[in-house]
């Protein structure tokens, strides 16, 4: 491949690609999941689904790796970066030598899942489970007499199995039990990833956990009637196994999210409460740990070291700059020269204050003021952190693109009733761009004042379980 130099204007432009579009167009499948899409492709080990995407920016769950469109390329193509960069700009310099889809390379037979061999007791597991994580012995019990948690033969490790709606197993993976070293964690080759281990009860309620032991730990801290709900483990983050589980049980109506309380735990919450509410469900809550999960709860309670809760700063960050604008009072015909000019000297809070009082006062309403204030509220209760991780440069990109939406339209020389409407949206979109600008700047600050993590994640005492109705 000969040198080429691309343009920061081109590289810019390459990594702005909107995903979903893209891949379409190269035949690539695709569903729709709450505010994102899910790549749908098949490999060697099987069907997958666990690559989200949401406009150019995109996440693959189950190998916790992610990044921009370019990267995407290189991750799942196998392109080097002037290949990728030339697909993604829809040129070429001269023909390319294309590397295949993995779903090309690997075409081989998907592999049949098998359990792993069972050992003859379960003495490392229950020491580890009871000893290490204080775990219920009866809870453990229950779930090892029913065959879906056991020790594995080669290895002792702990193997949490999900089993279909017949009781045949279909998914299992492994938790070393060693106490020392990094911790071993694998799912086993051939698992369905539309099931996981769970307990499914009589009643409507169903309690969502990122793993096994979080799970576990839940029930030994609330073991009265347990056996009356249903409870699930996504092994991770992703919502297949929960869909799934929806789908087989028309009794589950109550959701309650009980992932970790920190960065990703609540970016998770809020990701799988839109996919479900996308989905028709309306009575969702979500259940806090007070450290960082449920275990950590129960190393505290009995006296050991814990890890604490850690707030999301950036979710923080949006929401204290958000709550902090103050309503200026929008002149129609100065609105374009005072957003021009926050705009041009970078003044993002003002830009976000004129916008939204600009939006404010084309939906039309008698008390400009108030409506501004319940904007603000809109922008606090519809901000998702989980798709707000691009790079400042992405989001400088998206402020010029809704800038230029309002300076058109503002130009207009007058105005319908539904091009006020379509006004007014595009200059609350305006504010939202500007806000976020604002909290990248903040959290830019606090990396430069070294704030550290454990800093950050101080709390105040209070319940230790807090349930949020969304």
């Amino acid at each position: 491949m000969p040198y080429i130099p691309f343009t920061e204007e081109q590289k810019i432009t390459a990594n702005s690609v909107e995903l979903a579009d893209f891949l379409r167009m190269r035949g690539e499948r695709l569903e729709r999941a709450g505010r994102e899409y899910k790549l749908i492709y098949s490999d060697s080990s099987g069907r997958h689904d666990s690559i989200t995407m949401s406009g150019s920016r995109w996440f693959d769950h189950k190998n916790q790796v992610g990044g921009g469109t370019i990267k995407f390329m290189q991750y799942f193509y196998n392109m080097d970066f002037p290949t990728a960069v030339q697909e993604l700009l829809g040129y070429s310099v001269e023909p390319l030598q294309r590397s295949p889809p993995k779903m090309a390379v690997q075409a081989e037979k998907p592999r049949n899942f098998r359990l792993p061999e069972t050992n003859e007791n379960m003495h490392r597991v229950y020491a580890y489970l009871i000893k290490q994580r204080f775990i219920n012995p009866e809870i453990i019990g229950y779930f090892a007499k029913n065959r879906t948690l056991y020790e594995d033969k080669e290895h002792h490790n702990i193997v949490f199995v999900g089993v279909d709606e017949n009781g045949v197993p279909r998914q299992a993976h492994k938790r070393s039990t060693s106490t020392f070293g990094k911790s071993f964690r694998q799912t086993v080759e051939g698992s369905d990833t539309k099931y996981s281990f769970a307990y499914f009860g009589d009643s409507g309620k169903l309690f969502i956990f990122e793993a096994p032991i979080d799970m576990l730990s839940y029930l030994t801290l609330n073991p009265e009637n347990w056996q009356k709900h249903s409870y699930i483990a996504m092994n991770g983050v992703y919502e297949n196994a929960v869909l799934t589980a929806l789908k087989g049980h028309s009794n589950l109506s109550e959701i309650m999210i009980c992932t970790d309380n920190d960065g990703g735990g609540i970016d998770a919450a809020d990701r799988l409460k839109d996919i479900l509410s996308d989905s028709g469900y309306a009575d969702i809550k979500r259940i806090l740990p007070h450290n960082k999960d449920f275990n950590e709860d129960l190393k505290q309670l009995n006296g050991v070291e814990f890890l604490k809760a850690v707030p999301h700063r950036r979710l923080e960050k949006y929401h204290e700059t958000a709550g902090g604008l103050q309503y200026l009072r929008c002149h129609p015909e100065r609105l374009i020269s005072q957003i021009s000019a926050a705009f041009r000297n970078r003044q993002y809070k003002y830009l976000a204050e004129y916008a939204l009082a600009g939006s404010a006062f084309f939906i039309g309403a008698k008390d400009e003021e108030a409506m501004f204030e319940k904007l603000k509220s809109k922008l606090v209760n519809e901000y998702r952190a989980y798709s707000d991780k691009g790079r400042i440069s992405a989001k400088i990109d998206s402020l010029k693109s809704a800038y230029s939406a309002v300076y058109r339209d503002l130009k207009m020389p007058a105005h319908t009733r539904e091009q006020s409407v379509q006004t007014a949206k595009k200059l609350f979109i305006l504010a939202d761009c500007a806000v976020k600008i604002c909290t990248e700047e903040k959290l830019c600050e606090v990396q430069e004042n070294g704030e550290t993590e454990s800093e950050a994640s101080e709390m105040s005492a209070g319940e230790r379980h807090e349930v949020i109705r969304y």
